[in-house]
């Protein structure tokens, strides 16, 4: 199964360590899921590592944005930026997450409001859109 992973859900993967991404993480670890990034997605999230809120939880936690970013380029496949989807986020920096997810059909994690408003139009194109990860395995399992 392909994801696309939103930003936020990549912090709550590594740096809340958020246990409802830890199904999640577990797929990711055993290659149950191939999760599809652009380079555009890698750096707003070395830029977001810095902000202020998240520095802090990072310095909580004695980690760098080296050992964040280590893990992406460990667990990522890096694809070209994708061309626009028929929907349009009203987010723009969530577009990138749905252009790709459309490109490649990948199911979309994503906790953005904006996103998950567009849940119904994105099934039309065949991606399901979670806020946590459902493989084959995990799909009856009931998210809290």
């Amino acid at each position: 199964m392909q994801l696309v992973i939103d930003t936020n859900v990549v912090l709550d993967l590594w740096v809340y360590q958020d246990p409802h991404a830890q199904e999640l993480w577990q797929a990711l670890q055993a290659q149950q899921v191939t999760w599809l990034a652009t380079a555009s997605m890698r750096e707003e999230l070395l830029r977001v590592l810095d902000y202020p809120h998240i520095l802090k939880r990072r310095e909580f936690s004695n980690q760098t944005a080296q050992d964040v970013m280590a893990l992406f380029d460990q667990y990522a496949h890096i694809k070209e930026d994708a061309q626009r989807a028929p929907y349009i986020c009203k987010d723009a920096d969530d577009q990138k997450f749905i252009d790709l997810s459309v490109v490649h059909t990948a199911q979309l994690i994503s906790k953005d409001k904006q996103v998950l408003r567009l849940t119904n139009r994105l099934s039309r194109l065949g991606v399901s859109v979670k806020k946590v990860c459902q493989t084959a395995s995990t799909s009856n399992v009931p998210s809290h």
